[in-house]
């Protein structure tokens, strides 16, 4: 799905992160962890094709547009007049075409999609007036929707209820398990220890060695 080939992602020309080997197997769920200042987020955005990569490459296996991407929510715009229910509609956009109607059939797929993260009944609420869990839950929604072959998501549970986490890391499950490649950005390590085999940690760069995907005892 994924190969990291001597990966160094950063801004104008400067390096942020390690050097970065390895390969993400399609139908992983792979935790992405370092400390603060390590990359994590500039790493993500350059698997993304969102920023050039400083040197070395990545190589992906599918075509950019078969990507689900979710940024930090401190970079996602929230006063757009829309309603939850259009926002997860968006997710139809890719099938659909911007100027497509949602028909029958993708209706129904929304519904359950609200349904699934237990969000139907905000169905006519602004994005603006939810929680910060019950809009996560929106966007994950819409990500399902997008049939996305990768999902690259950047700190998803940051700041949100235990309850949702537990769902939202529940929808990831049955992603994995329906054969769509996973990997989170996280800072919670007991998080990562209960859900996560897969690692990349580029807190590695620590002690002169070279960050790679591994594979966390069962």
């Amino acid at each position: 799905m994924m190969h990291f080939n001597r990966l160094q992602a950063g801004y104008q020309g400067r390096a942020v992160t390690p050097v970065v080997n390895g390969e993400l197997a399609t139908g992983s769920m792979t935790a992405l962890i370092g400390a603060n200042g390590t990359g994590k987020s500039t790493l993500l955005k350059t698997i993304a094709g969102l920023l050039p990569p400083i040197s070395g490459n990545c190589e992906l296996h599918i075509p950019r547009k078969a990507l689900g991407w979710l940024p930090q929510r401190s970079e996602l715009e929230t006063r757009f007049p829309l309603t939850a229910y259009e926002l997860v509609a968006m997710g139809c956009w890719p099938r659909c075409g911007w100027f497509g109607g949602i028909n029958r059939a993708l209706r129904l797929e929304i519904d359950a999609a609200l349904d699934a993260v237990q969000m139907r009944e905000f169905a006519d609420a602004q994005p603006s007036t939810l929680s910060g869990g019950q809009l996560q839950r929106v966007l994950f929604a819409r990500l399902m929707l997008q049939r996305s072959q990768l999902w690259l998501l950047d700190e998803p549970f940051n700041g949100i209820d235990s309850q949702t986490v537990t769902l939202l890391m529940s929808i990831l499950e049955q992603q994995q398990q329906a054969g769509t490649t996973l990997l989170v950005v996280l800072h919670d390590r007991p998080l990562v220890a209960r859900y996560f085999q897969d690692v990349l940690s580029l807190d590695d760069a620590e002690a002169a060695q070279t960050p790679t995907l591994h594979r966390v005892a069962s």
